[in-house]
């Protein structure tokens, strides 16, 4: 048996950071993995999709100033948009990222790891032999989540694409239709749509559904503009493959032909197989988690990132595993933790400080509480509302820019608890919000935080001076 300080199963961008961590912090630590390294963001999630959604994106932007507009001329090349995805995942190769590990001292073995026990991890390599390893302090599952399949009839045996088979697709298929109207299925809604791929995009509550109705609303209107078809309020009774294309049964008594189906409709975490079981928790079930990302009941299990359904969002992964990282050294070094008072080494941001951008059609930036959040948390709110086309920074980007900002203000304390973007361009405005949200900065103070003019940023000088009326 092979002993190391600290185990982690899986190699995504949340495991490498949870092994960086620990091994920065005099650990020694062993990353399991039985795909790329790097994980679901490097090759199937956020890289990947966000490399097609950006070349329409520009060619639109273009598009959108005088000047600009009459110099774009011929069509969106979408083979090139392809070529581009396909480097931007280098390939499909971890060579670099394995390169990395080994950099940082922190050993891989490839192949399915599951828990056989305290401490314990075996490992079924490539060539079916199993390999057991131990660890002294911790074992860290980062395993992550895996796309939804509804039980729909037929559904499985029409072999649909899930968001993987979206972003690693080899060309745009004639028309596509999407189950589902969160980020995945908006995203590539807008990307397809852009490739001129038909587009249906069935969402039975509406779109963003856990964002500001008017972001839906927003985006809805976009996804219009680009030629997609949005249906809401129905839902898919059985879904079959033939001759060729997918049709798909809605409640309503109709059908939606297309060459392929993305669906979309949620994930479900990846830790069927795990062996969970061998130490009294539940294969196949999401880990619930303490703000140090430790699994309760354990003093040596963790779970970090999507695995623990807290946000799944690649960034807060990453900030969950470098708080787990480090406090999983800390411990092992017989440091005291307070876990309501160790600073960086907690994940509370995962509560009510969430930053999330959805590259759509506008895009939509968020973070913090929405209106109805606050609301059913019981905080005192005031709701501020900006025209963001109506700064000069927007009316200088593009011709006839269109976009909407929202303030959410505690009243009782008098800091800003919530904040949302829509239109072209606006993830670049989520950060200044982030820190006002996070660190709690106070209305009174947020008058000397001067925007540059001309820029976007000048509307936080509008909702300031909207909210004071």
């Amino acid at each position: 048996m092979n002993d190391y300080d600290v185990i982690v199963i899986g190699a995504g961008s949340t495991g490498e950071n949870v092994a960086d961590r620990a091994r920065a912090g005099g650990l020694t630590t062993l990353i399991v993995e039985s795909e790329l390294v790097g994980g679901d963001c490097s090759y199937w999630a956020c890289t990947p999709s966000k490399a097609l959604l950006r070349s329409a994106g520009a060619l639109r932007a273009a598009q959108r100033v005088g000047g600009a507009r009459e110099a774009v001329s011929g069509r969106l090349d979408v083979a090139a948009v392809f070529a581009r995805r396909d480097n931007a995942v280098h390939e499909w190769s971890d060579d670099g990222q394995v390169k990395w590990l080994a950099s940082a001292g922190i050993d891989l073995v490839r192949g399915e790891g599951r828990i056989t026990g305290e401490r314990e991890v075996t490992v079924r390599t490539a060539n079916g032999h199993d390999e057991r390893y131990r660890a002294r302090h911790a074992v860290a599952v980062c395993t992550g989540s895996a796309a939804l399949l509804p039980d729909i009839p037929g559904l499985v045996d029409a072999e649909p694409w899930t968001s993987r088979d979206a972003t690693s697709a080899k060309e745009a298929p004639a028309s596509l239709a999407i189950l589902g109207g969160g980020v995945v299925g908006v995203e590539m809604a807008t990307a397809y749509a852009g490739f001129g791929t038909e587009v249906t995009l069935l969402a039975r509550s509406g779109l963003l559904s856990t964002e500001e109705p008017f972001a839906g609303e927003l985006v809805r209107e976009g996804l219009t503009e680009l030629g997609a078809r949005v249906i809401t309020g129905v839902s898919p009774t059985s879904v079959r493959r033939e001759s060729g294309s997918i049709h798909v049964a809605l409640d309503d008594g109709t059908t939606i032909t297309a060459e392929e189906l993305l669906v979309a409709t949620g994930r479900v975490p990846r830790t069927t197989g795990l062996g969970l079981d061998s130490v009294g928790l539940r294969d196949g079930e999401w880990l619930d988690v303490d703000d140090t990302m430790r699994v309760a009941g354990f003093d040596w299990l963790y779970a970090v990132g999507d695995v623990n359904h807290r946000v799944l969002l690649t960034h807060q992964g990453k900030y969950q595993a470098r708080a787990a990282g480090e406090v999983i050294a800390a411990r092992a070094h017989g440091d005291a933790v307070d876990d309501a008072d160790w600073g960086r080494h907690v994940a509370t941001a995962d509560h009510e400080s969430v930053p999330q951008v959805t590259f759509s059609e506008p895009e939509v930036a968020s973070v913090g509480l929405t209106e109805a959040a606050a609301r059913a948390a019981g905080h005192d709110i005031r709701v501020v509302d900006y025209n963001l086309g109506w700064t000069a920074g927007a009316s200088l980007y593009a011709d006839g820019y269109q976009g909407r900002a929202r303030m959410i203000v505690d009243e009782s304390r008098g800091v800003v608890i919530g904040a949302t973007f829509v239109g072209a361009d606006v993830a670049e405005l989520l950060h200044a919000a982030t820190i006002a949200i996070v660190g709690a900065v106070p209305i009174s103070r947020l008058w000397h935080a001067v925007p540059a003019f001309p820029t976007m940023s000048e509307v936080w000088l509008r909702l300031l001076e909207s909210y004071r009326g």
